[in-house]
């Protein structure tokens, strides 16, 4: 079970991981190659890799290895970053994905796509050096004895596969009874002295000379497969009067950035650099004396050791990156532990069910009219309230998790299409509920594909109709009356009024004489098969997507709509309640039958007596406002002598009224879904259970608004005939 938890969270890092690449690439594009941006490339595939690694999932380790190879180059400036690699980067990252897939399904050891894999590989192939040939390297090292020590780097590395030893003994070794020869000799038994030189610029004038003082130095290169610590260990007896610098070799130095990034806990960065080789546990506590030693100015570590060539710049930089790294996942990890989501959906189920046993116990101590009962009730209640508020956060996510997936989608679809198109996202913060998220991303992609092939016109028609020869997509969210509301927008031809109505007309969804207005006609395009594509693309144009978007908003208890002006643009607007379990409710009364109304959506509550209501119209406040009675829609029986009311909800920019014939007042309603009996019931969007252990159902508040608006478009429309119907009897 750990190690299936193990290989869960390496999947969710991976698929985090890509994002951030993705992110990163599509940046790049963007806004120019940065250092920053490289870096978290390469570290992305860098993780992932290591964290495979671990689990010996060899597919992924060997791919990721030659990317890493390849970023490693750029990160060095041996290659340029331009669009060609961006694309295929791209699509590397994408096929990462599908191995990552492939262990999330347990299938890791088969190839997902051979096929792909070796076009990919061929490609990145293309960027990469050429494998050094064992002649040259022999050649290589025959020319570094005749010409003399290789050069030291700058960054405290060398130019060899050797280590480089620089030693400086201290003049009194000699009368201490030690020889620095036999230093030497004994090293030549760990390795092979490539080259040695002899260093006398310590020496005095002849006059001065002591015999028993040393002071010649030494410049040595050494091959040895022996690690620092032990190179380090021929020269215990002279170490604390002696200058020695032990340098790795390039090979080496890959060594340790390797070690470092694979630690899991590394800690400050002596302990990385010892426990990467880069250091040993000597030269350290010299360098942290020498470094408390400085009264002025104190240098920071990692600056002693490069500046005193102990450690080499890359290695030393690396480090700091893992302990900067570690701190950014302590702090996050203080801020942050993921859970599973089924432990969630558990904890917001034991929330509900105690939110009705709250309403029972509120009841029965509402009958009992004990003071002291009331008022443990009451502050058990309230205490109920906090905790399902708090429970339902922990269930809310930004819906930048779906927006984060467009940028690269644009992208693809905008080269595909040949046209310019330019992605603007705003309001990714804005929260919903997460199961909400999942079930968005499809709808949402519909959406995008629709305005990018149909909406925005190609770069000529821009043109031509005086617009920027680059498109305008957005992505938008925010919070509006209870409710989330995510816009597609972009500023393209806009929708063919008549277009679409002589489609629907062809298709026999409506008669040539049927009067309907905009948004009737519009709302057209969301019934199933219905499409104006003249050509079939890729994309679109197939007559199916647009129905299946509005199935699954609405199985999500949301609407979906849209504007649209003429060589303008379109909007495609989605509204959504927050959350899919426990809501506030306004508890309404018709007959006997309770009903629950969404508090968010409740406006005001009115006296119907007194007011001038005809036609199902009611005029509050010189305004028209058409309203619907509850007991007609689900046909009750009437009751004699009842005073009615109304309540005024609204769902976007339109109010109704729903006629009742009492108010009960404000409940907390745990919405249970109604069975697949009623699911074809519109004006009923779920079920809750009140204190008394009666069902109280849901009323679907933007299904009887809108409703409610078609009846009193109908009723203008005849209104308006029949005025024109009397004008032409009066004429004859």
């Amino acid at each position: 079970m750990d190690m299936d938890m193990a290989r869960d969270a390496l999947v969710q890092e991976a698929r985090e991981l890509l994002v951030a690449m993705e992110n990163a690439l599509l940046e790049i594009e963007t806004d120019g190659a940065s250092s920053e941006a490289i870096n978290a490339i390469f570290r992305a595939a860098h993780t992932i890799k290591g964290s495979a690694g671990l689990f010996a999932f060899d597919l992924i380790v060997s791919f990721t290895h030659i990317v890493e190879s390849v970023l490693d180059r750029v990160r060095n400036g041996k290659v340029q970053i331009d669009d060609a690699m961006l694309s295929l980067l791209l699509n590397c990252g994408d096929y990462i994905g599908a191995l990552v897939d492939a262990i999330q399904n347990r299938t890791e050891n088969e190839e997902p796509d051979a096929a792909r894999r070796v076009v990919l590989e061929k490609q990145l192939g293309a960027y990469l050096e050429p494998p050094a040939e064992a002649p040259a390297a022999a050649a290589l090292t025959a020319t570094a004895k005749e010409e003399g020590p290789q050069q030291i780097e700058g960054s405290g590395g060398v130019s060899s596969d050797n280590w480089h030893l620089s030693l400086r003994f201290s003049p009194d070794v000699l009368r201490n009874g030690l020889d620095p020869l036999s230093f030497l000799h004994y090293l030549s038994s760990m390795g092979r002295i490539v080259y040695l030189h002899t260093l006398t610029d310590n020496l005095p004038p002849l006059s001065q000379l002591d015999a028993e003082a040393s002071y010649l130095g030494f410049e040595i290169d050494f091959d040895s497969d022996a690690d620092r610590a032990k190179i380090e260990s021929v020269f215990d007896f002279v170490r604390e009067d002696s200058q020695i610098r032990i340098l790795p070799p390039h090979s080496k130095i890959d060594e340790y950035i390797s070690l470092i990034a694979l630690m899991p806990d590394p800690g400050r960065l002596g302990d990385i650099l010892v426990r990467g080789g880069a250091l040993t546990e000597v030269e350290l506590e010299q360098a942290l004396q020498q470094q408390q030693g400085q009264e002025i100015g104190q240098k920071p570590l990692g600056a002693m050791l490069i500046e005193q060539q102990l450690v080499p710049e890359p290695v030393v930089s690396a480090a700091l990156s893992r302990q900067k790294q570690n701190e950014e996942k302590k702090s996050h990890e203080q801020k942050f532990i993921k859970v599973e989501v089924s432990k969630l959906d558990q904890l917001i189920d034991l929330v509900g069910e105690l939110v009705i046993a709250g309403a029972g116990a509120n009841l029965i101590a509402n009958r009992k009219k004990d003071a002291q009962f009331e008022e443990a009730t009451q502050a058990i209640s309230v205490l109920v309230e906090h905790i399902r508020d708090a429970a339902l956060t922990l269930r809310m996510v930004p819906i930048g998790e779906v927006f984060q997936r467009f940028p690269r989608v644009v992208r693809d679809i905008s080269r595909e299409l040949g046209k310019e198109i330019e992605l603007i996202v705003t309001g990714a913060e804005t929260e919903l509920d997460k199961s909400m998220v999942e079930k968005l991303a499809d709808p949402l992609m519909h959406i995008v594909r629709n305005s990018m092939d149909h909406g925005i016109e190609g770069t000529e028609d821009r043109v031509l109709a005086g617009k920027s020869a680059t498109g305008m997509l957005r992505l938008n969210a925010y919070h509006e009356s209870g409710s989330i509301v995510i816009e597609v927008s972009d500023d393209g031809r806009g929708l063919n009024r008549e277009k679409i109505l002589a489609k629907a007309i062809e298709r026999g969804l409506v008669t040539p004489d049927h009067n309907l207005s905009e948004k009737d006609i519009f709302r057209l395009i969301f019934e199933a098969g219905f499409s104006t594509a003249e050509q079939v693309t890729n994309l679109s144009g197939r007559g199916v997507g647009m129905d299946v978007v509005k199935k699954n908003i609405e199985s999500l208890r949301g609407e979906v709509e849209i504007l649209s002006q003429a060589g303008q643009g379109t909007t495609t607007r989605i509204r959504l309640p927050l959350t899919l379990a426990i809501i506030d409710g306004f508890q309404v009364m018709v007959n006997d039958e309770v009903f629950v109304i969404p508090l968010d959506l409740v406006i005001e509550c009115v006296d119907l007596a007194g007011h001038d209501a005809r036609h199902n119209i009611v005029k509050l406040r010189g305004e028209p406002l058409p309203f619907v009675r509850l007991r007609e829609l689900f046909e009750l029986p009437p009751i004699q002598h009842n005073r009615e009311s109304l309540v005024v909800v609204q769902f976007g920019q339109q109010r109704a009224g729903l006629v009742v014939d009492r108010l009960l007042g404000e409940f907390q309603a745990v919405i249970k879904p109604l069975g697949s009996l009623f699911s074809g019931i519109k004006s009923i969007s779920g079920s809750t259970i009140l204190g008394d252990g009666r069902v109280a159902l849901i009323l679907d508040v933007p299904h009887l608004v809108q409703q409610t608006a078609q009846q009193q478009h109908s009723l203008t429309q005849s209104a308006v005939a029949g005025l024109l119907t009397n004008n032409k009897t009066t004429e004859r």
